[in-house]
Order: structure tokens, then C-alpha cells, then sequence
């Protein structure tokens, strides 16, 4: 069972002047909801603690990846391996994904260790999953966020499985 969270950063809050009704999609990735995110399955985790990592970014970015590691026709029958990755802005860490048949294993260049591996299926729910419980999230805390567009195409573009 894999396991997709997040926290918000004390230490980074967004602009109190920020107009969640409007904001772009640069400040929506990239400016906005900082704070840690984490990967776990069962007693493995691969996480940050950083306090600066943009949530709503990780979550879009996952699952993009999460759909490019499904490109290949064969599917789950695939035994080239397909590879992503997942980069944070602020540093020269990423976090890696390998999908071979139904399968992805999971490393974080900042994590000693063996990776997480968990089918392609379930991570591709828990990522949407992750997205849509941010996303309920972030509105109930501002609001006007459920008014901006961009948060409504993505949504749609990504709906729970």
C-alpha cells in the first residue's frame, strides 16, 4: 500500500496580498502552498524536510508522471523499463521513477537505501488521490481558490480513479 502526504510550511507562508481567485500557473506551481511532501509504503518513506517544496506543484508533477510512465502501447505488458523524473527547484535532488511491466520503483537521490516499489495501478489512484485531497484541502483554507480556472482544468484533467 502506497501512502502520498504533504504538510505546510510555517516558515514559508504565501503572501497575505495573494488573490487565490487569479493566481497564475507559475504562481500556483511554483510560488505558492510550500512546504514538505512524502512517498511511503508500509514502513519505507522517502520524504523531504526541506520546508520549501511547492505541494501543489508535487502533486501536478506526479501525476503528469505518473501518465508518462503509461505512454508505452504494451502497457502493463511492457518490458522496456520507462523512466521519469521529478526535480525540485531549489536543489539538485529528484526524486526518480522506473516503470518494467506493471511495476515502479521509486528512489530519491537524498535517501540512502533500497527504493520503494509499488504497482503502476496504485500509484497512479494514490496520485490522484493526493491531488484531489490537496486541492479540497487548500480551497477550505482560501476559498477563492475553487474560482480559478487553472485549479478547475486541473482537476478535471486528473480526476480520481
Amino acid at each position: 500500500m502506497i501512502e502520498i502526504g504533504y504538510s505546510l510550511s510555517r516558515r514559508f507562508p504565501d503572501p497575505p496580498q495573494t488573490d487565490y481567485r487569479t493566481a497564475d500557473v507559475h504562481a500556483l506551481r511554483h510560488d505558492l502552498f510550500c512546504g514538505d511532501v512524502y512517498v511511503a509504503q508500509d514502513a519505507d518513506e522517502l520524504s523531504t524536510a526541506w520546508g520549501w517544496v511547492p505541494v501543489l506543484d508535487f502533486a501536478w508533477a506526479l501525476c503528469d508522471i505518473v501518465e508518462e510512465l503509461d505512454r508505452d502501447p504494451a502497457g502493463s505488458r511492457a518490458s522496456r523499463v520507462t523512466t521519469a523524473e521529478l526535480d525540485f527547484t531549489e536543489t539538485a535532488d529528484r526524486l526518480r521513477f522506473a516503470r518494467r511491466f506493471g511495476w515502479v520503483r521509486i528512489s530519491a537521490d537524498w535517501v540512502e537505501g533500497e527504493p520503494l516499489t509499488v504497482r503502476h495501478h496504485d500509484l497512479r489512484r494514490e496520485a490522484r488521490d493526493f491531488l484531489h485531497d490537496l486541492l479540497a484541502d487548500l480551497t477550505d483554507m482560501h476559498e477563492s481558490l475553487a474560482d480559478n480556472p487553472t485549479v478547475w482544468h486541473l482537476g478535471s484533467r486528473f480526476p480520481r480513479v
